[in-house]
Order: structure tokens, then C-alpha cells, then sequence
């Protein structure tokens, strides 16, 4: 049964894809991003593993008969299935042996390292990324502005956002965590600051086993949303670590940084290498940044008012949500998201890429101030590319027109958004 406040979410059209032709999906992300819920849409057998007396009861099973593990109507859902890791070896041979698609759902909010499993899936068994929800998927957005559209020719007609620079201040805070969406906004920010709690006390300790220094986790997850949207290095932000008199040696700090990977909570922008006629060279560094801005603000302590009364703060972690609605809308269009710099010091904030290989230029711009320059930067970019023209050059900012400059580059509020 749909619960009554559920929101639709893009992923779920890429779930039923999948299952047409694979016998076994799994769905990956945070916690709390609404995995199981949307999974439940599909499932007529469902297995909970994180409640304590299933997880024991399928441990024993899982020694004794794997038909009974799988017993049940399918499709069958394995919420949270590392819990009892040989059920991903038993479906994977409960495929081979019926050659069934769409019979299984999983979902994990670890991704699968040093676990016990034989086989890796491949071809059997699929897997899917979900992240929390964009500001399309929560109905902050208006969707007047598709990327698909302008991916395929479509000119961009004068839009007009209905969310003001108070309304971003607020949703980077609340972050796109379904379970907070309804709530007031003191309780929205609450429920992230639980969410962070919950992550440092508990996750980052059972993702691999081994226990971790609390105080050290909090300090590197500051650093890291101090330096969120930015291209500082990891040994910087080790460095953070001493300069706040944290003894902790570079392999610590590289398994710490790991642990929150392998949560999704840490969701670095790769560096995109085309091919361009130029001799500056490519730089490769990630981007440093969070699946959610939420977190970031929870670590740091801030709030709508402390963002709107630091403006040059304010900027990078409109950065941070853009990214996020964009990697979101991105993955809908079967593409990946990534940044651009190079040596000379072109820098382009976002580079959607299709899988077909159509490509998309983004600037990120709080205000109409830095809109030339970086409509100059992405006009550069294109110029230097040396197979495809982008479909597009945009400019996503916090303001509340949309239009089409004289020049060609697309200027779009977040607000307007939608794949």
C-alpha cells in the first residue's frame, strides 16, 4: 500500500525498467532517502533485516536451505540486505537456475566491500543509486524547465520561479529527507541534526566493524562541509585534522573518509577529461561534496539565518544543492555529472554527460552579478571541445526569471528545474 503523504520519485520508472530484464535490483543510498518505501512499490513478499528477530531468524536459514530463504510471492524485497550477506549469493543462483526476471528487490545503505559473497551479479543482478529528493520530487520546484527538452533542441521560453532566496536558505537546510518534508521548520532541521547523530554514533562503526573515534568523525565531517563545493585536496583537509589537534595518522583518516563513502553521506564530483584542442592540461581532483547540503549544515551548526548573513558561505552550498537536484535529474536522462577545470583556470562548476555522449555545460550563480563571466566561461569551454558541441550552456541561479541570453546560454532558477 502507498503511504498516504508518499511523494512520487523519479527513480521509480528506472526500477521498473530494470526489472524487465534483470532478475534482481538493487537499490543504493543513504538511509532515510526513502529506499524501502519506493521499493515496496514493487514487492508482494517483503523481508525487513534490520529488525533484529528477522535478521536472526534468516541467519539460521540462510544455513540450513536456501529455498527457504527465498520463500515467498514475488517480486520479494530484502530490505537492508547485508544484514545477512549469503541471500545475495542464493538469489543470484535462485536466477541462474529459473533464468526469472523482476523476482528480487534489494536494498542497501552500504555499498557492498569485504562482504562474503561468491559472485559479483553481473548480468544478474543490477544495481540503482538513490539519493534524497530533489526540490522537483518535494514539489519545490515548478518543473517549468526540463533538461530533457533542452537536451533535445527545445528553446527555452521566459519562466518564472515561485521560491524566493529564503525559501533556498531553508530548503538547503531541511535537505530533501522524505521524512521531514511535511514537518515545521524547526522540526525539519531537528530531524537532520538526529540523522547526523544516528550516522556518528552508530553507522560509521557497523559499515565496517570497526569502531571509531566519535569526536575525530565529527571534526572530519566540519572540515569536510567547511570546505564543501570547493577542489581543496584530502591532504588539506588532513591537515584540518592537526590544525584542530586531532592525532590521527593519514591511514585513519583515509578509512574514516572511506566509511562515509561507503555510507553515500561523502559524494565527491569526479573530473570530467574530454577532448579539447588546447595545451592547457586537465586537472583531476574531485570536488569535494555531500549527497545532501543537510548534512554539511547539520555538521557546522547552521541555519537559514547564519546562511543568508554569509553570503560567500551561502554560495558554495547553493553549489552543493544544485549539484545534488542535478545529479538526481542527470541519472533520470541515463547521464553523469561531473566538473571541469584545467590549467589555465577554466573552471565550469557541472558537466552533464549522456550516455550517447551529448554533453551539457553548468555555471552555478547566486545573483545576476556573475552571470556574464561565467556565461563567458562556458561559451570558452565549448569552443575548446573538440568532437560535440554541447546541446546547452547553462546558468543556474537563485533568482526567479528564467530566460535566454543574447549570446545563446540559458539563464534558469533552481526553482524551475525538472529532468
Amino acid at each position: 500500500m502507498i503511504p498516504k503523504n508518499y511523494r512520487k520519485r523519479l527513480i521509480e520508472q528506472d526500477i521498473a525498467d530494470k526489472m524487465k530484464y534483470s532478475g534482481g535490483v538493487v537499490i543504493e543510498g543513504p538511509k532515510w532517502v526513502g529506499k524501502s518505501t519506493t521499493a515496496e512499490l514493487f514487492s508482494k513478499t517483503i523481508i525487513r533485516l534490520q529488525n533484529p528477530i528477522t535478521k536472526k531468524q534468516y541467519q539460521t536459514l540462510a544455513t540450513i536451505s536456501k529455498d527457504e530463504v527465498l520463500a515467498g510471492e514475488k517480486p520479494i524485497l530484502f530490505d537492508e540486505w547485508q544484514e545477512v550477506p549469503e541471500i545475495w549469493d542464493f538469489i543470484r543462483l535462485d536466477i541462474d537456475e529459473n533464468k526469472s526476471t523482476g523476482s528480487y528487490l534489494l536494498t542497501g545503505s552500504t555499498k557492498k566491500q569485504n562482504l562474503p559473497v561468491s559472485h559479483t551479479g553481473t548480468g544478474r543482478i543490477t544495481s540503482i543509486t538513490m539519493r534524497p529528493m530533489s526540490l522537483f520530487e518535494s514539489g519545490d520546484s515548478s518543473g517549468s524547465v526540463s533538461l530533457e527538452s533542452l537536451f533535445n533542441g527545445e528553446v527555452l521560453k521566459p519562466v518564472k520561479s515561485r521560491i524566493s532566496i529564503n525559501d533556498i536558505a531553508q530548503y538547503i537546510c531541511r535537505g530533501g529527507w522524505p521524512g521531514s518534508i511535511d514537518l515545521d521548520t524547526n522540526d525539519q532541521l531537528s530531524v537532520v541534526r538526529d540523522l547526523l547523530e544516528s550516522l556518528i554514533k552508530r553507522d560509521v562503526d557497523e559499515v565496517d566493524g570497526i569502531k571509531k573515534d566519535k569526536e575525530k568523525i565529527r571534526k572530519l565531517l566540519r572540515s569536510y562541509a567547511r570546505n564543501i563545493s570547493t577542489l581543496v585536496t584530502s591532504k588539506t583537509i588532513y591537515q584540518d585534522q592537526i590544525n584542530e589537534d586531532l592525532l590521527l595518522d593519514y591511514k585513519t583518516f583515509d578509512s574514516y573518509v572511506n566509511a562515509l563513502q561507503r555510507l553515500f553521506i561523502i559524494e565527491n564530483v569526479k573530473a570530467w577529461g574530454p577532448k579539447i584542442k588546447s595545451s592547457s592540461t586537465i586537472r583531476t581532483s574531485d570536488k569535494k561534496q555531500f549527497v545532501d547540503p543537510s548534512i554539511a549544515v547539520a555538521a557546522l551548526g547552521l541555519s537559514p539565518e547564519k546562511l543568508k548573513n554569509d553570503f560567500n558561505t551561502f554560495g558554495f552550498f547553493f553549489e552543493s544543492i544544485c549539484t545534488r537536484d542535478i545529479r538526481i535529474y542527470a541519472q533520470k536522462l541515463k547521464g553523469s555529472v561531473f566538473h571541469y577545470l584545467d590549467s589555465s583556470g577554466l573552471e565550469i562548476d557541472l558537466i552533464i554527460e549522456l550516455s550517447d555522449g551529448r554533453w551539457a555545460g553548468i555555471e552555478v550563480k547566486m545573483g545576476e552579478n556573475e552571470v556574464d563571466k561565467a556565461a563567458d566561461n562556458l561559451i570558452k569551454l565549448a569552443s575548446l571541445h573538440q568532437t560535440t558541441k554541447p546541446s546547452f550552456l547553462m546558468i543556474v541561479t537563485n533568482t526567479q526569471l528564467g530566460y535566454q541570453r543574447q549570446d545563446g546560454v540559458y539563464v534558469v532558477p533552481i526553482g524551475c528545474l525538472k529532468p
